[in-house]
């Protein structure tokens, strides 16, 4: 059996797009070219790799491990072009970044302003990610380089083709409305889930990193937390707790950006709550990719500091 790249490639941007009219979009193709390419393919391999669903398709086993060879198939030929490129003198010319939400708001933008200062003639591009999504598109080289974190009780994918950096550690803390009356307290002084055992929580919603976080100390503190309200954008949790609707677990880094009022913030007893962001790109990452990483590396130092 002789695998076409190409046809290895429709089929990536199929798994990356969630559909095959999105991948056609994506790749300038009308829909029944790529379907077919999908046929052949399968033909090739001796089974399905694709369901059709409704509102797009979904990887069979098969289709699965195929997509995540692909990815490392199609970045190593992406590497290969920029490794030519480079040594006929080219200049690159485009650096894609992926990043979830907060990231794009505390550290992106520094980091971008110093890095178009550095390499006006380098095109940047942004792509919003919630982790754990952004690692395939990292290994196929559809993007350059991927801010994630990690919270308490979740987990890193494995990542045995990519380069992952830490560059923060951001605590998670306690906030609550200036009107509480833990404001008595000093505010270095910590509360236990104990004493917010009446308080309604705002947290995301099942399977949201910061909602697992949370469900994780309340088990092992055997505190029953009642979250009302459920949101995984930290302006909307900020303005509700300001509005003294709630109490929430924030990051550091969330609260240094916010004005400074309606709200306050304390650590929680018992051991250090903190997410973990990181860098990811390929391990033979190009020149400025490596800036890049290090404008934001920069960016995170100063922070909390």
């Amino acid at each position: 059996m002789t695998l076409d790249a190409n046809r290895l490639r429709v089929l990536v941007e199929i798994a990356h797009a969630g559909s095959i009219t999105a991948a056609a979009e994506r790749m300038a193709f009308t829909p029944a070219a790529l379907s077919q390419q999908m046929t052949k393919l399968e033909r090739e391999v001796g089974c399905a790799l694709i369901e059709r669903v409704r509102g797009g398709v979904r990887l069979t086993h098969a289709g699965r491990v195929a997509v995540e060879h692909g990815e490392r198939v199609l970045g190593e030929l992406r590497d290969a072009e920029a490794a030519l490129q480079a040594a006929a003198g080219a200049w690159t010319t485009r650096l894609g970044l992926g990043a979830f939400a907060s990231a794009g708001k505390i550290l992106v933008p520094q980091a971008l302003a110093s890095f178009r200062t550095a390499h006006p003639h380098v095109r940047l591009a942004l792509q919003d990610l919630e982790p754990p999504e952004g690692y395939g598109l990292v290994t196929s080289g559809d993007l350059d380089l991927l801010l994630t974190h990690c919270y308490p009780g979740t987990s890193l994918p494995a990542a045995p083709a990519l380069h992952r950096e830490r560059l923060l550690v951001d605590p998670l803390m306690l906030v609550l409305p200036d009107t509480h009356a833990a404001a008595v307290h000093s505010v270095d002084t910590p509360l236990g889930l104990r004493d917010l055992a009446d308080e309604e929580w705002i947290c995301g919603g099942p399977g949201v990193s910061n909602r697992t976080a949370l469900d994780r100390v309340a088990h092992q503190a055997d505190v029953e937390v009642t979250v009302a309200y459920e949101t995984r954008d930290y302006e909307v949790t900020l303005a509700l707790v300001r509005a003294g609707i709630g109490v929430s677990l924030i990051p550091a880094s969330v609260l240094r950006a916010a004005p400074q009022q309606g709200w306050m913030s304390r650590p929680l007893s018992g051991p250090a709550l903190h997410r973990e962001i990181y860098a990811v790109h390929r391990r033979r990452a190009r020149g400025p990719v490596l800036e890049m990483v290090s404008m934001l590396r920069q960016a995170a130092t100063r922070t909390l500091a």
